[in-house]
């Protein structure tokens, strides 16, 4: 996992929100940052135009996250907003009525001078906070409320919910499809077993945080990047059940490449299932299987 210094103000709340003024923020829990959730801080950064400071706050369940932490941080940052604020979604803030949290919380310390949310959203006690809440209160607490459109892939709203369902059956070109980017993983190069590069193929290995949702086990087509270089190459997530790992990993051979990159930051991007991971029967049997992942994902990249 990549530790990057964030110049965007990031608060985790466990009490306290921040006195912030002049805000324009965005409300939802905003897992993936797919594209209705980019449409959303789209609108955010509008207003960050005209003079206000762009916000987001995220609305934290305990779900694994299609992107980690600091995935969605970095990209975030990298949109352009200015304030991250991740709330857990506790009994305190379950209980917590919709306009106490709209006058208390959205006016009072976050200084919200314009919300948006998309059509579908709702929030506070019993789930009575919705749009037309918000800009009723708006009109009393002198905000502005933009609501949203939910985003349709064909006759089904993109969501998290829809992303999750795709990643568990590895389809990432529909992954990449509602995300409108492609599902990756992050951190620094670390050091296997050593197998591969002794009797195998020679990898690079990620270990992705507990957080992370990876998509099932097994070879995929990917891209990676590292040091402002782009190879291509193929990934196993999983095991490795041949030679008795027991540790969920990212291996990845890169295709015409024979760099020492550990240590380094690096990016690799899903863009194709090839198959499940398997326990073979011999070393010699995974080598074999191993050369044709590597002979389908050259013929992939042509």
């Amino acid at each position: 996992m990549i530790k990057r210094e964030l110049h965007m103000e990031y608060f985790k709340i466990k009490g306290e929100y921040p006195h912030l003024s002049g805000t324009a923020l965005t409300l939802g829990k905003f897992d993936g940052i797919h594209r209705g959730h980019q449409k959303l801080v789209s609108h955010v950064l509008e207003k960050k135009q005209e003079g206000k400071k762009a916000v987001l706050f995220s609305i934290e369940a305990s779900d694994r996250l299609i992107l980690s932490h600091e995935e969605r941080a970095a990209m975030l940052e990298d949109m352009g907003l200015d304030v991250l604020i991740e709330c857990p979604l506790d009994d305190k803030f379950r209980r917590m009525k919709a306009d106490v949290f709209v006058r208390e919380i959205l006016v009072g310390d976050l200084g919200a001078e314009c919300v948006t949310v998309g059509e579908d959203f709702r929030f506070g006690f019993e789930r009575k906070g919705n749009p037309e809440l918000l800009l009723r209160l708006g009109a009393k607490y002198g905000f502005q409320t933009i609501v949203v459109p939910r985003m349709m892939d064909a006759h089904r709203k993109i969501s998290s919910t829809y992303i999750r369902e795709e990643l568990k059956r590895g389809n990432m070109e529909k992954v990449g499809q509602l995300m409108g980017a492609c599902f990756y993983a992050t951190g620094k190069v670390t050091h296997g077993m050593g197998l591969g590069h002794r009797r195998l193929l020679p990898t690079i290995n990620l270990i992705p945080p507990a957080e992370k949702l990876m998509p099932p086990h097994g070879v995929y087509f990917t891209r990676t990047w590292i040091a402002g270089r782009t190879y291509e190459g193929i990934t196993n997530v999983g095991i490795k059940p041949t030679v008795g790992e027991n540790m969920v990993g990212i291996e990845t051979y890169l295709f015409d490449c024979k760099e020492d990159l550990y240590g380094l930051p690096c990016k690799v991007e899903f863009l194709h299932f090839s198959r499940r991971e398997e326990r073979f029967d011999s070393l010699d049997a995974l080598r074999c299987q191993l050369f044709e992942d590597v002979r389908a994902g050259r013929l992939y990249f042509e």
